[in-house]
């Protein structure tokens, strides 16, 4: 296939002027174009773009396409050209550090600075600033260009560093949709993995089991549905309004059910929410595993923030033993973790992303909570009076703290192994992925939702951190990060004993 000439039909579409193919999957008789765009784009864009690409599709094979709205970001770009000189430069590699590069996002593009001393000038001569912008524009969407500025510095100062693997530019996973049955006749063919839900996406399925579903009411008397599905990659909790056609039906599903639920995923009020457009059932592939993505190694040692044994005095009075805790428990290590944040912007598509100013976490093992991972993170911003007052936490406080790319490594060696747990976990997960994935480390662990598991086990009046803890007892110093991991940790103990088995 032609895929220059391709593109530059798939262009003329107003909402995919500056799209990119990212892959073509060919499975069975299907070959699936997946395409890239940073500009909001039409059904008619959409339709255009398959009709496109059924002309281009070669015999034989049945065409068809896959859009994901993309914006990359500073970090993603910077990324991606330190890859790109280590893989396609590396004699110039050699002399450049991360440090040495800068972005400039633009509309529909951007320019890459790379410092270079006086002793590379001659890099300029050699085609590399076209080359790697040329790259650029076949990975990202949008024009790119490159300036070098040259700099005093010495060169056995340089330490070059592995950048993170350029699958953290691409696009996400899916898997297929097996044992499909309508509800609402929504029809989706493969699910995204719950864990890449990050970005504005439209027409887009999930597919997993239902851990809290409730029937509830607007201000008008029209009936909805609250419910949560978790894919084993991460939960996501959402909305649904029915048709009237289909009431009844949703009114049968219950905990535990597989479903395949459309939608889109868009901002709303300054986040990113899943808006439901269909139901219906549809389970993942038997025996499915999530794929695996590159990342850095767990790093040998820790560096700047080492665990401490820790435990909880009352422990043994809650549990009596850990015999007492179900086998499956018993069974795994868990890593149970809380963050305080700058703000609530934990998605890049709304814009900057706030930034970790603690991390907290206890490590669970056979069934006792054992060690713990604590440390302020620096922040070159000032903090906000509402955040100092929400957490305490001063900008006195986090003088002298370790940056996020220390922490980062060091909890990302903390919970090598385990499973995450967290309490509204997505939350703070979207956190470390973003930050990890900058480093290069990817968090791509199986997690438990302690807000989940409560609405499964108990019934409240909320689900919030402290009325779970009440509920159990358990008293602590609210919105500080290692305080809340470790009544998390309690909670998701207690939880599990109860019901003497994990959550869904």
């Amino acid at each position: 296939m032609k895929s220059r000439e391709y593109l530059t039909e798939i262009r003329r579409a107003t909402g995919l002027k500056r799209a990119v193919l990212r892959k073509i999957e060919v499975n069975g008789g299907k070959a699936t174009f997946y395409l890239a765009t940073d500009l909001n784009y039409k059904n008619e864009d959409e339709e255009y773009a398959r009709s496109v690409t059924e002309r281009y599709t070669p015999a034989g094979l049945k065409g068809d396409i896959k859009i994901v709205k993309s914006v990359p970001d500073a970090e993603g770009v910077r990324a991606c050209v330190l890859d790109l000189l280590k893989t396609k430069y590396p004699a110039v590699a050699a002399f450049i550090s991360p440090n040495d590069v800068a972005v400039e996002l633009e509309t529909g593009g951007g320019k890459f600075f790379i410092g270079v001393g006086e002793v590379e000038r001659d890099f300029s001569a050699d085609g590399v600033l076209d080359g790697l912008s040329e790259e650029l524009g076949r990975k990202l969407c949008g024009v790119w260009h490159g300036e070098f500025r040259f700099l005093q510095k010495e060169r056995e100062e340089l330490v070059p560093e592995e950048a993170p693997p350029a699958e953290f530019v691409a696009g996400p996973r899916f898997f297929a949709i097996c044992e499909y049955a309508d509800i609402d006749g929504g029809k989706p063919k493969q699910a995204i993995y719950i864990a890449d839900l990050t970005k504005e996406m439209q027409g887009v399925s999930v597919c997993g089991n239902i851990s809290y579903i409730e029937e509830r009411k607007t201000k008008t008397d029209k009936p909805y549905f609250s419910l949560t599905i978790s894919d084993g990659t991460g939960q996501l909790r959402l909305s649904y309004f029915t048709k009237k056609a289909t009431l009844e039906k949703v009114r049968g599903l219950k905990q535990g059910d597989s479903v395949c639920i459309t939608g889109d995923n868009e901002l709303f009020n300054g986040s990113l929410s899943f808006r439901a457009k269909a139901i219906d059932y549809g389970s993942q592939p038997e025996g499915f595993v999530p794929e695996e993505r590159p990342s850095k190694p767990v790093p040998l040692r820790y560096k700047r923030v080492f665990p401490v044994p820790t435990g909880d005095l009352v422990q043994g009075g809650l549990f009596e033993s850990a015999e007492a805790l179900p086998k499956s428990v018993c069974a795994q290590e868990f890593v149970v973790f809380d963050l305080e944040t700058t703000g609530l912007n934990n998605t890049p598509a709304t814009g900057s992303m706030d930034r970790i100013i603690e991390v907290g976490a206890v490590k669970i093992k056979n069934g006792q909570i054992f060690e713990r991972f604590s440390s302020f993170v620096a922040c070159p911003v000032k903090l906000s009076g509402e955040i100092v007052k929400l957490t305490g936490i001063s900008d006195d406080m986090l003088a002298g703290a370790p940056d996020i790319a220390d922490v980062i490594a060091d909890f990302y060696k903390f919970a090598a192994g385990c499973v995450l747990v967290g309490h509204n976990v997505q939350f703070d997960y979207k956190f470390i992925r973003y930050y990890g994935e900058q480093e290069g480390y990817l968090f791509d662990q199986k997690q438990y939702d302690t807000l989940s598991f409560a609405q499964e086990m108990l019934r409240l009046s909320n689900y919030k951190l402290n009325t779970v803890a009440d509920y159990f007892g358990f008293g602590f110093n609210h919105h500080r990060a290692y305080e809340d991991a470790f009544v998390t940790a309690k909670i998701f103990l207690a939880l599990a004993r109860m019901k003497k088995g994990l959550p869904r």
